[in-house]
């Protein structure tokens, strides 16, 4: 087998923006992704908004130019496809990595559902978007319950329970009930959480005049067929119910990280162990980019802020060679 220089684990932003520095580098390298390119943004609901400016989402200096302030899923999708095409990417798609290996040589083994490659460096950009965080509930398995969410229109003439109380719970109240949908909304906390601005004065005049219904300080209990209970400072309520839309979160794939060797803190966060000058765990030269090295901690790492990632691996790969 040839020997890459780097083998890039995920093709999302940040995955293509490690490929981009490779490249300037002149170093040989490979971008595996399991799906589509930047296949995280494409499972988002199709009508989403970014917080970050086009600028912010930027990466290997190819311009994003957008219609609106804040860039839709449509044009994001758009400005990475293009980014990877103009900078011809080594980029295998719908090729899942299986299992990476470390030889004697000190090379890795790299096994995927189509081949074996071997690589001096491995980047592992894995996001965290494949995972749901789970309800641990009875009830929880019946097919109404959605982790995932992406257009509205399904949900005309329904009742639906959205569970959480940051963006992407607001996104589905809102969203929803304008389709038509019956909305109720379930917040542990006492009050709304971390919403974009521009989102949250709309969430809360909807609550304010009824038009949604919420039950803060509390949480779902168990779902049936037709109904789901609640438990709710007023005791145990139990309301009728079409689809549960668990927007709970997402977690990184920690058993993938464990196979390659990465320790995890021992904590309720599990952060992966790296040096955040270098970006290398403990497995050497096994490096981490983007959102996957915040762990439980989703909220901490986004494009905008872990794009430099990227920047910071090549050069300290480059130094070594």
């Amino acid at each position: 087998m040839e020997t890459r220089d780097i083998l890039i684990i995920g093709g999302g932003p940040i995955g293509l923006a490690c490929g981009l520095e490779a490249k300037k580098a002149g170093l040989s390298y490979l971008i595996v992704e399991k799906g589509c390119v930047v296949n995280s943004l494409f499972n988002y609901p199709l009508n989403m908004t970014f917080f970050s400016t086009a600028d912010r989402l930027e990466i290997g200096n190819y311009p994003f130019p957008s219609i609106h302030p804040k860039p839709n899923r449509s044009e994001a999708l758009e400005y990475y496809r293009k980014v990877a095409e103009t900078g011809n990417l080594n980029l295998n798609l719908f090729e899942e990595v299986l299992a990476v290996t470390s030889e004697a040589d000190g090379l890795y083994t790299v096994s995927t559902s189509k081949a074996n490659y071997k690589a001096k460096h491995i980047i592992v950009a894995t996001g965290f978007y494949d995972i749901p965080n789970l309800l641990h509930i009875k009830g929880e398995e019946l097919p109404k319950v959605r982790h995932y969410y992406y257009d509205p229109h399904y949900y005309y003439k329904q009742k639906v329970l959205v569970i959480g109380a940051n963006n992407s719970a607001a996104d589905v109240a809102l969203e929803t009930y304008r389709k038509g949908a019956e909305v109720t909304i379930v917040v542990r906390e006492p009050e709304l959480g971390n919403i974009k601005y521009w989102t949250k004065p709309d969430l809360e005049n909807r609550i304010a005049e009824g038009a949604v219904k919420a039950y803060f300080s509390s949480r779902l209990l168990e779902i049936r067929e037709n109904e789901v209970d609640l438990e709710t400072p007023d005791g145990v309520v139990t309301i009728a119910n079409d689809f549960v839309m668990a927007m709970t979160g997402y977690q990184p794939n920690f058993t993938f990280l464990k196979k390659l060797g990465i320790e995890l803190s021992h904590d309720a966060l599990k952060h992966p162990t790296h040096n955040p000058e270098t970006m290398e765990t403990n497995m050497p030269r096994v490096y981490l980019a983007g959102v996957v090295c915040g762990g439980m901690d989703t909220r901490v790492w986004f494009i905008e802020n872990s794009r430099e990632h990227a920047v910071k691996i090549l050069q300290h790969i480059t130094g070594k060679l």
